[in-house]
């Protein structure tokens, strides 16, 4: 395993937020965590990320506990794409660049330019590589924003709500992209999404929280009207169209 996640448990104030999460990722495994809103989906990336830290619980990275290691081994580990990014007058080139900094000793390499003009002919960037991030539209700035992320050369990447506030064709492209790297770059991801059908379609393996512990989990065969139902409050059934499962509100 890739990830482990063991017992993990985190609240916030008084009111306990997520208790006993526990599941593994597997090499090369897109994994989604579902579920409604105020769940706990987001805490649970961030304490996967040491942003926060679990009550209890642990979580390891290739066997280590991500409490024991400095912020620089984490993101050589670890990368993170956050549902919102604030923007400032970098260059797209530039804010990529900064993903190589858990590699740069003193000086920038040519290995770390070559990894960054590498990461943004990949993502087709050229030609917005030196435009101002805050001028960008949202998809392409998910776009630079997963760039960064792969150039950190981590094991795992984490994204929050990726496809939030873009148009369908960004959100597929984004979709899409994240599977690709995975396939292609040796590394696993998880992400937390809203729509099913989108996680049904681009993920291999399933979480649903509900009420700050795992509900349920694993492939394809947990998409069940029953589950959906219980996490959800709503009546769906699944169908089979063109090769695809897809999941219709009733």
């Amino acid at each position: 395993m890739i990830l482990d996640v063991n017992g993990v448990r985190f609240t916030y104030r008084s009111a306990e937020v997520l208790r006993d999460v526990e599941f593994s990722l597997h090499p090369r495994e897109v994994l989604s965590i579902l579920g409604p809103n105020g769940v706990g989906k987001t805490t649970l990336l961030k304490c996967m990320n040491a942003i926060l830290r679990p009550g209890a619980g642990s979580v390891l990275v290739a066997g280590d506990d991500i409490l024991t290691l400095s912020q620089m081994e984490i993101a050589r580990r670890i990368g993170y794409v956050a549902q919102r990014t604030e923007t400032g007058r970098l260059t797209a080139f530039d804010m990529i660049l900064l993903g190589r900094r858990p590699h740069i000793g003193w000086n920038i390499t040519d290995h770390d330019l070559k990894v960054v003009d590498a990461a943004i002919r990949r993502f087709g960037l050229e030609d917005l590589s030196l435009r101002y991030i805050d001028e960008m539209s949202g998809g392409e700035l998910q776009k630079v924003c997963i760039a960064r992320a792969i150039v950190q050369e981590p094991r795992v990447l984490l994204f929050d709500e990726p496809t939030s506030s873009l148009d369908l064709k960004n959100q597929l492209d984004i979709l899409r992209t994240i599977r690709d790297v995975v396939g292609s770059h040796d590394v696993s991801a998880i992400m937390t999404l809203h729509d099913l059908n989108q996680a049904l379609r681009y993920s291999d393996r399933f979480i649903f929280l509900r009420n700050g512990t795992i509900y349920a989990a694993g492939g394809p065969e947990v998409i069940t009207p029953d589950v959906i139902g219980d996490v959800y409050g709503v009546p769906v059934t699944v169908e089979a169209w063109n090769g695809h499962r897809i999941i219709i509100p009733l």
